[in-house]
């Protein structure tokens, strides 16, 4: 963001990448240094009518776009002399064995040694017996279908080989099935719905084109390329063009593996907030910036330690960025004041350029440079983020590496994206995240109508909701589904929820909605359908890693509850862990004069091991000393209210939530446990206040 909005910049935006029914000319903003690519389409096995059609192909896309072909079915063009005038090389339907030991050394080393590699088809049909080339084609051969029409569904619409093609990108052709699957080694570009054909046979996973990088090489491959007509279809060609491009350094693109995200936008806005004016066209699966200043919001959870990886592209001399660590809130301004941009703009100065943390921290301009695709051509970053540590990769690369040390700022809250004003159009597409919470000890708290399947339930609108809404029309057998969640080391779970009918039963269950039970929990009347309410339960049998957990529902009539949002709490179970809570200045967490009357102040004290600073942490939830509960007074919300000793009774006021930043979270309010003015003397008492993670709220829990 700008302080100052700026005017529209005449004669400075560049066309739109368009595809498929075009040229095979690709529209940039600038054409590419010049650069030479040899052609190999020796064959040593069957052998592809279409390799004069693929040749001229790749003549005509050179041509148009500013590199020279050398064509040859000659091996001893591989040499290390020879090869090294190449900035790729392509193996256009090669079959067999077709290199020598000298000749495979020689191209080893010139990949290496940071040459580019693209396979076309049956390059995955050639040199089963070498191991780098196994490494570097990404998957062999095993058996293909009679050649008919599939849909191609494509992962990566920000690759220069992807980013023109739909996200269902139908055509004929001969689709292979492989040894093995490239996605654990390979950055996956595009896969085959076996749904679509006959003959597939990888079990639903079926990679069709990745990428991936091999010490400084870059390596490209597709597994179209059959048939002649493939190499006249337009689509194809830019396909082919980005590969070859990508190979050869002209396009930066993340290459790395990618596995566990879970999709916040790809076309889909549930979730999404808009905070001030102006706001995002949403257009084939793309969220493109008009006038503001404002702030596209994730608004159903809040992360603490996550990978946050989107694709953006500017058509010019634009102005955006990604939010970080802010609280909910309809002010774009509170991001801004209270969270952390990641700046997108081509031409600013460098606290305030592409990579920089917003007016804290200049990018790596080397490192930034050399990764960063002009406007017009699409990029990736990476956010992420491990405590108040966050680093920044532009397409695979790490440009910043920063750490918050503002008691005012914290990198723990929702994620979001700008839209800076009038003129400063940036598009966004493939938002996803990680949450990295399960190792790093943190709660996962999780909206409950943002669910990834379901059945039965409905999102439903209501005031006093965390994000406004909750998971309605709740009846006995109905389910719903959350993908990609880390279950490591849960232990418990907390439920928000509201009913003014039967109420009835959660059921915790991982995998499937037919799954063992891991808990279950009785969700009472709370008073009305505008009284909430927690109910919480241990967790047993739950599994690690990554998956998808189920909310069952059960009980007798109709309309039991609806649910705000779960919390998947870590740690240990039965009776929890005892000890002190320690905090600013080295003082302990404590019950003033270690009375037990409901409505005892709790306070900062010099740590003395009396039964007044002994703190219980139960996977419900709950901090308990002298039998009672660790309380927000009435429930409160606003910054000042008093934390005190209260008879324990299962409610929000009563639930904590230790992060990764040290702070210690009462979610019904938002808010943390905070020494009052920061002030370390013995007797200052503690209250709710907002999460800023300095000093006075950072506390080590037994």
């Amino acid at each position: 963001m700008r302080t100052l909005l700026r005017t529209v910049l005449g004669g400075v935006t560049a066309g739109l990448a368009v595809l498929a029914c075009a040229t095979p000319a690709r529209p940039v903003a600038a054409a590419d240094a010049g650069y030479d690519v040899l052609v190999f389409s020796k064959t040593a096995g069957f052998r592809h009518d279409s390799i004069p059609a693929g040749i001229q192909a790749i003549r005509d896309l050179g041509a148009a776009n500013n590199f020279s072909v050398t064509a040859t079915e000659d091996a001893a063009a591989f040499t290390t002399g020879n090869l090294g005038r190449y900035a790729a090389v392509v193996f256009l339907n090669t079959t067999g064995d077709v290199l020598d030991g000298g000749q495979q050394a020689a191209f080893e080393s010139y990949i290496r040694g940071g040459g580019g590699f693209v396979g076309v088809h049956s390059a995955a049909d050639t040199e089963y017996d070498w191991p780098f080339y196994g490494q570097l084609v990404g998957a062999w051969f095993a058996s293909h279908p009679a050649i008919q029409q599939a849909t191609v569904r494509v992962e990566d619409r920000a690759h220069a080989a992807t980013a023109h093609l739909p996200q269902a990108w139908t055509r004929t052709d001969e689709w292979y099935n492989y040894q093995t699957n490239a996605r654990s080694t390979a950055h996956v570009l595009a896969s085959l719905d076996e749904s679509s054909y006959s003959g597939g046979s990888m079990g639903g996973d079926h990679p069709h084109s990745w990428c991936k990088t091999l010490d400084g090489g870059r390596s490209f491959y597709t597994g179209g390329g059959h048939t002649i007509e493939s190499y006249a279809d337009p689509a194809f060609r830019a396909h082919l063009l980005g590969g070859i491009r990508y190979a050869a350094g002209r396009t930066h693109a993340d290459c790395r593996p990618e596995t566990g995200y879970t999709t916040l936008y790809d076309g889909a806005t549930a979730g999404w907030s808009q905070a001030g004016p102006g706001g995002f066209t949403n257009t084939d699966a793309t969220l493109t910036s008009y006038d503001g200043l404002g702030l596209y919001w994730y608004t159903q959870r809040e992360y603490a330690d996550y990978s946050l990886k989107l694709d953006w592209r500017m058509a010019g001399d634009d102005n955006s960025g990604v939010f970080v660590g802010f609280p909910a809130s309809d002010d774009p301004w509170s991001a801004v004041n209270k969270g952390y941009e990641i700046q997108i703009d081509a031409t600013d100065t460098p606290d305030r350029t592409t990579g920089a943390v917003y007016g804290f921290q200049s990018a790596d301009l080397a490192a930034r440079d050399a990764a960063l695709n002009p406007p017009g051509e699409w990029n990736t970053y990476e956010l992420l983020v491990q405590g108040q540590r966050l680093q920044v990769f532009l397409n695979g690369v790490k440009i910043n590496d920063f750490t918050n040390t503002d008691p005012a700022r914290s990198l723990a809250g929702h994620v979001g994206i700008q839209n800076h004003g009038t003129g400063d159009d940036v598009s966004f597409r493939n938002i996803r995240i990680r949450d990295l919470g399960g190792a790093g000890g943190g709660d996962t708290t999780v909206e409950a109508e943002a669910y990834s399947s379901a059945s039965g339930v409905t999102p439903f609108d209501k005031p006093g909701a965390h994000g406004g809404r909750t998971l309605g029309y709740i009846d006995p057998g109905d389910w719903a589904g959350y993908d990609g969640l880390d279950l490591t080391g849960v232990t418990a779970l907390v439920a928000r929820v509201v009913s003014g009918g039967p109420g009835g039963t959660i059921e915790v269950r991982a995998d499937s909605p037919t799954g063992p039970v891991l808990g279950s929990v009785a969700v009472p009347n709370t008073g009305g359908w505008t009284s909430f309410a927690d109910v919480s339960t241990g967790l047993s049998g739950v599994p690690t890693g990554a998956h998808t957990l189920y909310l069952t529902f059960a009980g007798t009539g109709n309309g039991l509850f609806d649910v705000d949002d779960v919390t998947l709490r870590r740690g240990t179970g039965g009776g929890g862990r005892t000890g002190p809570v320690v905090g600013l200045a080295g003082k302990c967490l404590d019950v003033r004069n270690a009375a037990t009357a409901d409505g005892t102040q709790v306070q900062l004290y010099s740590c003395n091991g009396t039964g007044a600073q002994q703190w219980t942490v139960g996977s419900d939830g709950m901090l308990k000393a002298l039998g009672k509960c660790l309380d927000v007074s009435g429930g409160g919300t606003a910054d000042g209210t008093k934390i005190q000793l209260w008879t324990c009774n299962g409610t929000g006021a009563q639930n904590w939530s230790a992060q990764p930043d040290k702070t210690v979270r009462n979610p019904q309010s938002g808010k943390c446990l905070d020494v009052e003015g920061n002030n370390p003397a013995d007797s200052t008492p503690v209250h709710l206040w907002t999460c800023y993670a300095n000093p006075n709220q950072q506390w080590t829990l037994p």
